[in-house]
């Protein structure tokens, strides 16, 4: 329902644009504002038509106000800050909309051709959060929703979720350009996201620039450690702010996504993995159910172990891939995770060695396929 009235709004405001200003604005940005209370919706369009129009941000917002009509099921526009336009919708309304399911969402309950019983749940996209969206993450994200579509199609009932890995490396660089080679505030980087549509670009080329940084001395790479360890623990400023950032450019993958009609059901962040601790009954459950075992003696011993079966390929030919995943320390303090032969099973390897109590930036990983 949210995205439904989201690209009402949008259709409406770019259509009153038209009318009142003779503008046409392709992207209307919509974020939501920073507390419930302020409303659903947050357009700062005002700042993006003060060149065109030359006028001040809250000027033109007051106009927009004062003259666009409301929407049914909309309860009343207000003007924010320098110039934002906040939007509620009357939530009555949008309650008894969800309660009574008059909202035209298809009907995809059923147990389908194949032979799958419940609910199916696909996971795709998973974009780091700390630059824009290129060219093979869209190629991933359609793959995935084509697999969605034809589940569904199939008669399926599927949900769609898209992890957020808001903790990793990635990020932790963005922050380390913000704060080290910027050095911009917490405030300032806060002021920045909300002047800057393409944001998530703005990330991408201080993400290159932070990589050239740290060619050029290794000890430029201490600081990247510094704000893995604040995000990891949390509650401190510099994890703010990669909250901060990680959240602002997921926004815009979520508008680019939404201009291919890719949608999702859930978006499960890892902070909130971390910080809630379900990663560490997982782990305890893993264990209980004899899936990971403490292995006392050979090759992997003093190892967490994790075995999984070979496959075997559709061209009669046998690939042998390793058989566990486990996690070995080294003599410079930092972990080996061996094994590691997909994203999934590498960032199962860096939880074992992150729940045992190495820092995620002291974890490496290794991998081993070979052919007979």
């Amino acid at each position: 329902m949210y995205l439904d009235r989201q690209k009402q709004l949008a259709e409406h405001m770019r259509q009153f644009l038209r009318q009142k200003y003779q503008i046409e604005l392709q992207n209307v940005i919509i974020d939501a504002p920073p507390k419930v209370e302020m409303g659903e919706f947050a357009m700062p369009l005002s700042f993006e038509l003060a060149k065109q129009l030359r006028k001040a941000p809250r000027k033109i917002a007051e106009e927009i106000v004062a003259e666009l009509p409301l929407l049914q099921g909309f309860e009343k526009s207000e003007v924010a800050g320098a110039g934002y336009i906040n939007v509620r919708l009357r939530r009555d309304v949008a309650a008894r909309e969800l309660a009574a399911g008059e909202q035209a969402v298809p009907d995809y309950r059923g147990e389908g051709a194949a032979d799958v019983k419940g609910k199916i749940l696909v996971e795709h996209t998973s974009i780091n959060p700390n630059k824009a969206a290129h060219i093979g993450h869209l190629r991933n994200a359609i793959l995935g929703d084509t697999f969605v579509r034809l589940l569904r199609a199939a008669g399926h009932s599927v949900d769609i979720q898209n992890y957020i890995d808001n903790t990793g490396v990635q990020v932790a660089d963005v922050v380390v350009g913000f704060v080290h080679l910027e050095k911009q505030s917490k405030a300032q980087i806060e002021a920045l996201i909300d002047a800057t549509p393409r944001f998530d670009y703005y990330c991408w080329d201080l993400y290159a620039r932070v990589s050239q940084w740290y060619e050029q001395d290794r000890e430029n790479l201490k600081p990247r450690l510094e704000v893995l360890h604040a995000i990891e623990h949390g509650g401190n400023e510099l994890s703010d702010i990669a909250a901060m950032v990680s959240t602002a450019v997921l926004r815009r993958h979520l508008q680019t996504m939404d201009r291919l009609d890719i949608k999702y059901d859930f978006l499960p962040r890892e902070s909130e993995i971390l910080h809630l601790h379900f990663w560490d009954l997982a782990f305890q459950q893993l264990k209980e159910k004899g899936v990971l075992y403490f292995e006392t003696e050979g090759k992997n011993k003093g190892c967490w172990v994790m075995t999984r079966p070979s496959p075997r390929s559709s061209f009669g030919r046998t690939v042998r891939s390793v058989t566990s995943v486990k996690i070995l320390p080294t003599t410079s303090g930092s972990l080996v995770c061996w094994g590691a032969t997909s994203a999934t099973r590498g960032s199962f390897a860096i939880r074992m060695a992150t729940s045992a109590g190495f820092p995620q930036s002291r974890v490496k990983l290794s991998t081993h396929i070979s052919a007979a």
